[in-house]
């Protein structure tokens, strides 16, 4: 059994290592110079059609586009927000938070693509259901020698769901209740099945309900105690500043308990921790947005991008902040104290905000894992419908509570290797898909502007 759970690490390893990244971050500079930095240009445009996107704008599709965007930013916003930056700083130094923001800014044309052409090449099903995604922009944009890549997609994603966005997330939250207040695991179990099952059974468009309305004021809480622990140290903010421009360029020196790190190392954690937190490439959130009652690809597009700058830019960005101004009881700088993860975030808060900021940070990463369990199964019931039709919806979300039930209790480290490989090998079909469809992906965004005037190509 360790032999296999050693294989499983080295494979986990490899497929989030240097080549996934390459792929990831060239894909969305290819994108980003092909597109002519449309996600600069018009974010303006963006952000007012998201606050016009509260209503449906179209007969076609579920969801309004606001609540589309809310059920992709409810699978983002979770554990990568919190733990994965602490992470990424307390291994790579402060230049990680640098190289997680190229990545979030390149990669929101790649976000923006994947949701584009999954609108414009989705279907209805004959239960009504709109679904799109890598697996149907691969069957409807490409020729039948592709159609074994989306259905590979189709089943990393199926797997994924039931480890990543489920089983994990549980554990997670079930863990930390018992932690900061004393909650039995079998409690945490039990409401959380019940919760979960009351959204989920609703299907897509409880989902966004609940998302639409939950997802604004979870993230707006946390960012809020992380603007109150930077205000509190205002003076400090000039030198953090400085210290993650300097850092991504030169070497970080050992001190304290951190043990140094090169620049290549805050490359690679800056852009391995925001690639997991805002997922843009590895083709999951566009298959909420598919069920976007938005007028047109391009506007739902648009939209789409604004995912992976809210995570990341800004969520990611504050939670890297209040780590990197928090320090000790002796005044050294908290993040190189030897700490790593949720517990360095959950020091940080508690070193500013005492006991408000230690139950502050578990409450968020209670919520923030719920959400991303509900955006999840958003992601594995476009899967499952893609592989086996309509009939085996209603039986995927019943088992998906009940799994999502059973991860506050088990232990997970295989299950946790195992949805971590099938995650990143989503990547490969989705960004194959795109590459090969960028040709239409142009066309299409050079037709839809000269009919929109609210946007420029």
């Amino acid at each position: 059994m360790k032999e296999f759970i050693d294989f499983l690490n080295g494979l986990s390893s490899f497929l989030w290592g240097p080549v996934m990244l390459v792929l990831l971050v060239g894909t969305g500079l290819y994108l980003t110079l092909g597109l002519h930095f449309f996600s600069f240009r018009n974010w303006l445009p963006a952000y007012k059609c998201l606050w016009e996107g509260r209503k449906d704008k179209s007969t076609e599709g579920e969801i309004s586009p606001w609540n589309a965007l809310m059920t992709a930013l409810a699978a983002d916003i979770g554990t990568g927000n919190i733990v994965g930056v602490a992470t990424a700083i307390a291994i790579g130094g402060p230049g990680a938070l640098f190289w997680m923001w190229v990545t979030a800014l390149v990669g929101m044309m790649t976000k923006f693509s994947e949701v584009l052409l999954s609108v414009h090449f989705r279907e209805k099903t004959p239960a009504g259901n709109w679904v799109g995604g890598a697996m149907y922009f691969i069957k409807n944009g490409l020729s039948q020698n592709w159609r074994w890549l989306a259905t590979a997609f189709a089943i990393f994603g199926m797997i994924a769901c039931f480890g990543i966005g489920c089983m994990v997330q549980a554990n997670s939250i079930s863990v930390n209740l018992n932690k900061s207040f004393s909650i039995p695991t079998w409690v945490s179990a039990i409401l959380l099945f019940l919760l979960a099952g009351i959204v989920l059974l609703g299907g897509i468009k409880r989902v966004g309900q609940v998302a639409g309305r939950l997802v604004p004021y979870m993230a707006l809480a946390y960012v809020g105690m992380c603007l109150l622990i930077i205000i509190m140290n205002i003076t400090s903010v000039p030198h953090v500043f400085w210290m993650i421009l300097s850092d991504a360029f030169t070497p970080t020196a050992a001190e304290g308990g951190f043990v140094g790190a090169s620049v290549m190392l805050a490359i690679q954690m800056g852009m391995a921790r925001g690639i997991f937190s805002n997922e843009a490439g590895l083709g999951s959130a566009p298959m909420a947005h598919a069920a976007s009652t938005a007028e047109s690809p391009l506007v739902q597009a648009s939209i789409g991008m604004l995912d992976v700058f809210i995570d990341t830019i800004i969520i990611c960005s504050m939670t890297g902040f209040a780590i990197l101004i928090s320090t000790t009881d002796q005044g050294t700088a908290l993040w190189s104290s030897g700490i790593s993860g949720g517990t360095l975030t959950a020091a940080a808060f508690k070193q500013n905000l005492s006991s408000l900021g230690e139950y502050g940070v578990t409450i968020c990463l209670a919520l923030f894992a719920f959400t991303t369990g509900l955006g999840w199964c958003v992601y594995g019931e476009r899967c499952v419908i893609y592989l086996f039709g309509d009939s085996a919806q209603k039986i995927f979300r019943v088992v998906f509570v009940v799994a999502f039930g059973l991860g506050a209790v088990l232990a997970l480290d295989v299950v946790w290797l195992f949805a971590d490989i099938a995650n990143a090998l989503m990547a490969f079909p989705n960004i194959i898909g795109i590459l090969l469809l960028s040709p239409v992906l142009f066309k299409i965004v050079q037709e839809e502007c000269s009919r929109d005037s609210r946007f420029t190509l």
